[in-house]
């Protein structure tokens, strides 16, 4: 091919040259597919022309229409006559995975975080129980967006076995942790502040960061998290607004916080007066520590907790609990009502009873098991994955070698053959060099699903891999 005159002129979108391989049409829809996913390219952004595209690359220009079109099944991008090609309005990771699937009956999902769905008697029992109580025709009646008083109280209760100490009023119940986050961004948070993020973190912020205009920005850490040394080092260099963190098995990385790590941490964010969200998805001290102590403790005034393990006890009863203190209570509080992000009042009842009885604690420590049995059958396939954070973790971060495709492709393809698994680009804000997968151990339906999915994604890599010797 010859060389093109086109490294000055103006496209809407760049593709790398350096990375296009053979086939070119699948590199290149991929290229397109990883920016509009990322938010790189903005739902509405024209394209380039095909033809433009193609002197630009050096590529034929049935290559480049080859590209198009394969984004156009995938519903990444849509057509205008006598207009253009643009991207489409808010393209959804899991709804392009799911149109893919040939047999989405027969997948083992390993890829969407579930915790055990099939333990449901004692969600049920409490279901019932709630119902008849004498008061549900109150739990139907539209009360405080916050939640009932005697609600709010429960999870107060629940929070103290992480070390978080709050009341009531300083307690709101919301539809899940990724509202609580919305609400935080939005209410807390204007456009263009920066919060500091591990270089892999929670997949939802990261999405909900580019809606609210927030910048994340990514610091470098080791197996015990994020390095304080580096926070600094930035916050040093930019004004940063927030942090967010993860202490105990972080999603992905499974990565745990040790108590000396959060010192150094906290004292850099209590210097510069960061807003800290900390995120919380076990609700359980790990390797049962008695001398576990929470970010929040440490800076009670600069934190919005995140008690997320609500979730881990039923994927279908949407409620977590947030704690916040009195500085934050009324932004966070009109973000709740304004969103109109209320959570279900008989969904809190619920969480009520099961917090009460005792039965979430009893839950949690069932699944605990099982999710260590599972670990078990995990290490057997991939004796090289990173160790959890905990013995427990529902879910495992495994370093892939470089394969003969990219992470997008490698996710496709082991869709085709009924495996659903979530690689690292989900998760970073700024692509990084090694490539992982995070795989849900919790997902699957039965051991022997997990089994069977382990042994796919096994022989898929050692079947793919770029031998480097």
């Amino acid at each position: 091919m010859s060389t093109n005159s086109f490294e000055h002129y103006y496209l809407s979108w760049i593709p790398d040259k350096s990375k296009l391989k053979r086939p070119y049409y699948l590199t290149l829809a991929n290229a397109l597919e990883a920016d509009i996913v990322s938010g790189k390219l903005a739902s509405g952004t024209k394209l380039p022309p095909q033809r433009e595209l193609a002197d630009y690359l050096d590529l034929n220009f049935t290559t480049v229409t080859q590209a198009y079109n394969l984004c156009r099944e995938r519903k990444l991008i849509y057509g205008v006559t006598g207009k253009g090609t643009f991207v489409s309005p808010l393209p959804g990771k899991n709804i392009i995975l799911q149109h893919t699937a040939e047999n989405p009956s027969n997948i083992i999902e390993m890829g969407l975080l579930k915790g055990f769905d099939q333990i449901k008697a004692p969600i049920i029992e409490a279901s019932k129980n709630v119902l008849q109580k004498g008061y549900i025709e109150a739990l139907y009646s539209y009360t405080d967006a916050a939640g009932h008083l005697h609600q709010r109280v429960a999870g107060a209760h629940w929070m103290k076995q992480m070390d978080v100490h709050t009341d009531s009023e300083h307690t709101a119940i919301f539809s899940g942790a990724q509202n609580i986050i919305s609400a935080t961004l939005l209410s807390l948070f204007k456009i263009g502040d920066k919060i500091a993020v591990d270089e892999y973190t929670y997949s939802n912020l990261i999405g909900m960061a580019r809606l609210s205009h927030i910048r994340l920005i990514p610091v470098k850490g080791d197996a015990e998290g994020m390095d304080a040394g580096e926070l600094e080092k930035l916050c040093r260099k930019e004004e940063v607004n927030g942090i967010f963190l993860m202490p105990n098995c972080a999603n992905p990385t499974t990565c745990t916080i040790p108590e000396k790590r959060k010192d150094e941490l906290a004292e850099v964010i209590a210097r510069y007066r960061l807003i800290l969200m900390e995120d919380d998805n076990t609700g359980i001290p790990l390797h049962g520590e008695t001398t576990y102590h929470s970010m929040f403790s440490r800076l009670p005034e600069q934190t919005i907790y995140i008690c997320n393990s609500t979730m881990a006890l039923c994927n279908g009863l949407r409620v977590a609990f947030a704690a916040f203190p009195e500085t934050f209570r009324v932004p966070l509080l009109n973000a709740l009502y304004h969103l109109n992000i209320k959570t279900s009042s008989l969904d809190a009842e619920i969480m009520t009873e099961l917090i009460l009885n005792g039965k979430a604690a009893k839950i949690l420590e069932q699944k605990a098991e099982l999710a260590k049995e599972r670990n078990l059958i995990f290490d057997r396939y991939f004796p090289d994955a990173v160790k959890p954070g905990s013995p427990a973790a529902f879910f495992r971060w495994l370093p892939i070698p470089r394969l003969t495709m990219d992470e997008m492709e490698t996710e496709r393809r082991l869709l085709q053959e009924n495996v659903s698994v979530y690689c690292s680009y989900r998760f970073t804000v700024n692509r990084n060099p090694q490539n992982f997968m995070r795989i849900a151990i919790s997902s699957p339906n039965t051991t022997a699903d997990l089994e069977k999915g382990c042994s796919i994604v096994h022989d898929f890599i050692q079947k793919n891999r770029i031998n480097e010797d």
